[in-house]
């Protein structure tokens, strides 16, 4: 399945129903480790899941990539004549989604490797 905008990712992340299937990864987690390393003190205090953190951060570079539209359409009409921001805005959006597509090989191969494991 082909994820083409940021609505289709939310409606594949609803399938799949990754808010549930984190939170239950969390509480599996906790109930049964002591988690308190330097990297995860942090989620813990906020109290938000992986899902949620994920479905925050695209919606972050999904904002990143409208700002850069908007951006681009006022340069080419005229309305703005600020070269600079428009790259600026332009390039903050690419590195973004470079970034997301980055992670999202990341989580895929870590998911593939546990999907591997024998237990």
């Amino acid at each position: 399945m082909a994820i083409k905008d940021i609505g289709s990712f939310q409606q594949t992340l609803g399938n799949a129903d990754a808010k549930g299937w984190s939170r239950k990864v969390d509480n599996d987690m906790s109930s049964g480790f002591d988690i308190k390393s330097p990297g995860l003190e942090g989620t813990s205090e906020t109290g938000q899941s992986f899902g949620e953190f994920l479905q925050e951060s695209i919606s972050k570079v999904n904002s990143l990539q409208q700002e850069a539209n908007v951006s681009m359409e006022k340069l080419a009409s005229g309305e703005s004549q600020n070269l600079h921001e428009t790259l600026l805005a332009v390039e903050k959006a690419e590195i973004s989604f470079k970034m997301m597509n980055q992670i999202r090989t990341k989580v895929l191969d870590a998911y593939r490797e546990i999907m591997k494991m024998q237990i």
